[in-house]
């Protein structure tokens, strides 16, 4: 293998390992997405319910 082939395995190599630390990331991004999403959807029905409750006593 020559030196230009070993370079360019290499360079190959470190853009595999960037593009799955990005994807990664973006697991990551979604899996806390996903723990949070029930949360936020259960406090804007309680602020739903409260406004509901005060219009009407």
């Amino acid at each position: 293998m020559t030196d230009e082939a070993a370079r360019r395995v290499d360079a190959e190599i470190a853009k595999l390992i960037a593009e799955t630390a990005r994807i990664n990331a973006e697991t990551d991004k979604i899996r806390l997405e996903k723990a949070f999403y029930p949360m936020v959807v259960a406090s804007g029905a309680t602020l739903a319910l409260i406004g509901i409750v005060k219009l009407f006593l």
